[in-house]
């Protein structure tokens, strides 16, 4: 087998047994860098069937810099100047008074818990100052966490990540000119890396705004066309990535970053179709990155830190990180369950492992510690706050198990009165409607309702998905019901999104059309038409208790056609059940049935 062949499949390898262990790690729910992670071990220092060095040669750390310039860029295009309003002060202490502490206490235990030289010790210390957005949005996604501590815990993942390997660059920098001019020479050395800092911030600013601004202004004049707009855009983040670190090293991530939180906080032009792009090319990478990082391990570094490697996860989780957050929020106003959560939460990621395989490198023998070091703390938090965070966030009564709460898309009379029904059984229900009259008429109402345009691509960034488990498209429009449908399967996914039935204007169904994204709601050729018109005819919702004298079958007899039956409610279980027209409803003794009651004719 020639050369270009073995390479060809150890790429192909990189890429089927990534995107492999993400389908195997969300069949499994477990998360997907650990598994990744564990089959970059087997296929690199165990089996040596992925040589990545061999694979990639010169081609490696370039290929890596790169990929995580695009992460951290969607990572930035996350992130709203909005939530800082209730999160900047936390925020704003743990970028400082938390990255200072994590700093100072990691570098200590480095030194004194794995035995690394002072210097080496400051280089790790200051790497895994880093959390990790890779891992953390995942994480939320799963916990889906009530009030501010997931935005903080995801502007802290993505914020922090540029800074870390700006200071681990600093770090290396300052201890290299000390060396190279004496010992004597320490004041020249720290106003040397002082300079660099700011070199280095005003550059990714510079380049990250140039960027964003560029972008802007090509899809304002309609200078590219539609099929172009993701592949420039993907251009220009690996331009201003580039041009940064050629002007100053290491200013990239500063710069990609600065340019996603730009392009996602402006109004001037709309950039959902970036972001779907970037997301499913973020997956790819990461799944590569950590293959590729993993597989370059060797095990007798790995197994040379015995026990001090588990003593040293140990300190980072249950000394640095608590210290961190309780000093970073002194004065703030988070709740101590948010600031319990906190200090549990703190997972490390694609950035630190990709920054400590670099400086690797660079170091060479002086280094060899570092890798291990930064992996071992990679796995032992991933392994931890996985394991723990979510029963952690629902004993602290910050997210609920198996939510079973309700989104809808409308706020007109028939969403009012369904929503009323659910919250009566004390089910969360959120409405969403862009007429402000019927978003107001809800609120006087008691209801939790937001004014919002459905279509724009922040709404989803807004809405508190705390306790929320299902959603439900009502509006009049067939079109606006498909697309937020499609948008909100992200969160909720497939089988607990649902949507009106849209008809064709001679009256048939079209199920299975393109503008069918959820799963029909309640009964086939239910559209908005038929609900309202049920409505305005008198008709209201009502709940039957079900038991063994009056079952299912008694209902349907007494009743009829003139009953839809659109949810079923287990009060022991507190399980909310959707009726949807695939799906033959068994309804058991003791369960609760909610129905649409259509009043019967007049004179019968």
């Amino acid at each position: 087998m020639s050369e270009i062949e073995q390479n060809l499949i150890g790429l192909a390898g990189i890429i089927v047994l990534g995107i492999g262990g993400q389908c195997i790690a969300a069949r499994l729910r477990v998360p997907s860098i650990l598994l990744l992670l564990l089959i970059g071990f087997i296929a690199g220092p165990i089996t040596h069937s992925i040589e990545p060095d061999r694979i990639f040669e010169g081609l490696l750390f370039p290929v890596i810099s790169l990929s995580v310039a695009i992460i951290l860029f969607e990572g930035g295009l996350s992130l709203k100047l909005d939530e800082l309003r209730q999160i900047g002060r936390v925020l704003v202490g743990l970028l400082t008074i938390g990255i200072a502490t994590t700093w100072l206490l990691t570098t200590l235990a480095a030194w004194k818990i794995l035995g690394m030289p002072p210097r080496l010790a400051l280089l790790c210390g200051s790497i895994l100052i880093v959390t990790g957005p890779t891992v953390i949005g995942p994480m939320l996604r799963l916990i889906r966490p009530i009030g501010k501590i997931g935005p903080i815990a995801q502007w802290e993942g993505i914020v922090i990540d540029p800074i870390g390997a700006t200071l681990a660059v600093l770090v290396y920098d300052f201890f290299h000119s000390q060396h190279a001019m004496g010992a004597l020479q320490f004041d020249f050395s720290l106003l040397i890396a002082f300079v660099g800092l700011l070199e280095t911030t005003a550059v990714g600013l510079i380049c990250g705004s140039f960027a964003a601004g560029v972008v802007v202004l090509a899809l304002q004049r309609f200078w590219l066309p539609d099929r172009l707009h993701s592949p420039a855009l993907l251009a220009m983040v690996v331009a201003a990535f580039t041009v940064a670190n050629i002007w100053c090293r290491e200013s990239g991530m500063l710069a990609v970053t600065v340019m996603g939180v730009l392009l996602a906080n402006q109004k001037r032009v709309a950039i959902s179709r970036f972001v779907e792009f970037k997301e499913n090319l973020t997956v790819l990478l990461i799944s590569g990155l950590f293959i590729i990082l993993s597989a370059r391990l060797k095990l007798e570094n790995l197994t040379s830190l015995g026990w001090r490697g588990v003593a040293f996860v140990l300190f980072v989780i249950l000394i640095v990180r608590p210290v961190a957050v309780w000093l970073s929020s002194v004065g703030s106003n988070l709740t101590w369950q948010e600031r319990v959560f906190l200090s549990w939460f703190a997972p490390r990621g694609i950035v630190a492992a990709a920054v400590a395989s670099v400086f690797a490198i660079r170091l060479g023998d002086q280094g060899h510690d570092l890798v291990p070091a930064v992996f071992v703390v990679i796995v032992g938090t991933v392994s931890v706050y996985s394991l723990t965070a979510f029963p952690l966030a629902r004993r602290l009564g910050l997210a609920v198990t198996n939510p079973q709460g309700v989104l809808i898309a409308s706020a007109h009379p028939g969403a009012r009165a369904i929503a009323h029904a659910l919250q009566s059984a004390n089910f969360r229900v959120v409405l969403l409607d862009s007429n402000r009259v019927d978003g107001n008429v809800a609120r006087m109402e008691g209801l939790t309702a937001q004014t919002v345009d459905l279509l724009d691509e922040d709404t989803i960034k807004n809405v508190d998905f705390g306790g929320l488990g299902r959603f439900l498209a009502l509006t009049s429009s067939d079109e606006v019901n498909a697309l937020v449908s499609m948008r909100f399967r992200e969160f909720f996914g497939s089988s607990e999104v649902y949507q009106l039935s849209p008809i064709r204007s001679e009256g048939q169904v079209e199920v299975g059309s393109l503008r069918v994204h959820g799963r029909i709601l309640f009964a086939t050729g239910l559209n908005y038409e038929v609900l309202d018109q049920r409505f305005e005819a008198g008709a209201v919702i009502k709940q039957t208790k079900l038991t063994k004298e009056f079952t299912y079958a008694d209902f349907v007899s007494l009743h009829g056609t003139q009953a839809i039956p659109l949810f079923v409610i287990d009060p022991v279980a507190k399980l909310l059940t959707v009726c949807v027209p695939e799906v033959s409803l068994k309804i058991t003794a003791g369960q609760i049935l909610i129905s649409l009651m259509i009043p019967e004719p007049a004179g019968e």
